[in-house]
């Protein structure tokens, strides 16, 4: 077995776990808070689950469509944000892998669980049990209403992300550069290649 053979099965491996440990975590505070909220809560809350993965796809999809040249020239001006960006850039597949199939089938999971808790929640409100008409009608409505708006909604982020990757890469590059800077918790991995040209630079010097 080759190098990248090896390399993607524990990459595979490592983001089967990682998914689910995160949809456990997930689910059990979108279901905690469920249920300790008003119908009215539960429902925003279910709509910023529908927003959170509609904003992972989006970045997700900007990864791979976003050239690093732009982030070389930010980078060489030590602009915050840039060596971030080329980062993602060339780890793409799994950067994109991580928000498309991670972050957001989870919350695609997770916001039909939450929908079904904020319906058996309004048709307790009016005294019918589960199986009643009122929660069916209910259900039907609700989780027409939260596919049309994660469909919908990751149709306009594709857009954005093919339009205006560099713009939502750099972005995503700043606060992830912020995160690793001033909580000292490392997201991206290193890159490898500037490592590699550091060490040429630094033999070349000696």
């Amino acid at each position: 077995m080759n190098s990248k053979a090896k390399s993607s099965i524990k990459f595979s491996i490592s983001i089967a776990v990682i998914t689910f440990v995160l949809a456990a975590i997930f689910s059990i505070i979108s279901s905690s808070i469920l249920g300790d909220v008003i119908w009215l809560v539960g429902l925003l809350i279910v709509f910023l689950i529908v927003l959170l993965g509609v904003v992972f796809d989006m970045l997700g999809i900007a990864a791979t469509a976003a050239s690093e040249t732009p982030f070389h020239a930010m980078a060489a001006e030590k602009v915050n944000g840039a060596k971030e960006s080329i980062v993602i850039v060339r780890n793409a597949d799994k950067f994109a892998s991580f928000c498309n199939d991670v972050i957001g089938d989870i919350s695609g999971i997770i916001s039909g669980t939450a929908s079904a808790i904020v319906v058996l929640q309004i048709s307790m409100i009016f005294g019918n049990g589960d199986g009643s008409t009122l929660q069916i009608v209910l259900q039907v409505i609700i989780t027409s209403l939260v596919a049309a708006l994660t469909v919908g909604g990751k149709a306009v982020g594709k857009f954005l992300a093919i339009h205006y990757s560099t713009t939502i890469i750099f972005f995503s590059g700043k606060v992830i550069g912020l995160i690793q800077d001033n909580l000292k918790v490392r997201i991206l991995p290193k890159d490898k290649k500037s490592s590699k040209s550091k060490k040429k630079q630094t033999k070349g010097k000696a």
